[in-house]
């Protein structure tokens, strides 16, 4: 589950380290990770790739840290549905779902940072890599519990089914294959939790 990244406009007074990891942002995003070298996020952050390694030993490691802010904004989805709709995990999984659902506009014309960032990176070892793969544990983990939470009859599956439609509507977006598909998107979830929760119903019924 991914969707464009919310980080701060470019400011000329930023402290060196975020300029560069500002700069590698818009570059990777627009160019691809593989297409930017390191001379090029020096000159768009207006300092020298010495500079530059100082704070990054390598430029995997300045792919990595900028996929860990990335991936820092969708844990925040997750803090903040849990905070606005608490103890209501249904809300919650739908608050996700409109996160997405609201980024998808931006995807359609950069793409989706993770997505774009696993086409290029084919290396399962790359530290850029770990971290999206770890990412997408956890939000696994995340989405599991709130499925738990809400006493669905498969936490599981449920949580499998709305990654896939999260997702998919993130490529499809991306692809342009699908129209509406901020919309669709939220049918489908709310399609999900409702099956689920039918299921459950059914099973406490027929004992």
């Amino acid at each position: 589950m991914a969707s464009t990244p919310r980080r701060p406009s470019r400011v000329a007074k930023l402290p060196p380290r975020e300029r560069i990891l500002d700069a590698a942002e818009e570059l990777f995003q627009r160019e691809g990770i593989r297409q930017v070298g390191v001379q090029a996020i020096a000159d768009k952050a207006e300092t020298t790739k010495m500079a530059i390694y100082r704070h990054f030993e390598t430029k995997d490691a300045l792919v990595a840290e900028w996929l860990r802010i990335v991936a820092s904004d969708y844990r925040a989805a997750f803090d903040r549905v849990e905070t606005e709709y608490p103890d209501r995990p249904e809300e919650q999984i739908l608050g996700l779902a409109r996160f997405i659902a609201e980024g998808l506009p931006a995807i359609s014309y950069r793409g989706c940072p993770f997505i774009n960032s696993l086409a290029e990176l084919p290396d399962r070892l790359h530290p850029a890599r770990q971290v999206i793969e770890e990412h997408k544990a956890y939000q696994t983990r995340r989405l599991i519990g709130m499925c738990i939470e809400a006493q669905m009859s498969d936490p599981e599956q449920a949580a499998a089914e709305i990654t896939f439609v999260l997702e998919g509507a993130q490529v499809s977006t991306q692809n342009g294959s699908i129209d509406q598909t901020g919309d669709r998107l939220m049918r489908m979830v709310e399609g999900i939790v409702d099956r689920h929760r039918s299921h459950l119903g059914a099973q406490r019924a027929a004992n």
